[in-house]
């Protein structure tokens, strides 16, 4: 998944992370992604149900 990233890598990274946002904005930012990732695949699911039902209805005509 990370590629080439070593887990010392990982871990410097998260610190510097830790370190940039803090202990008390961690969760909120954590939130924040986690909402973003779910509406950006319920857009994905949504649009591709659109599609679907677009290429039947051309079919049908």
């Amino acid at each position: 998944m990370f590629g080439s990233l070593g887990i010392w890598e990982i871990l410097l990274i998260l610190l510097i992370v830790a370190l940039l946002f803090g202990g008390k904005k961690l969760p909120d930012l954590g939130k924040g992604l986690g909402e973003g990732i779910k509406n950006f695949k319920n857009s994905l699911a949504k649009d591709k149900d659109n599609g679907e039902s677009k290429i039947d209805n051309e079919k049908d005509n």
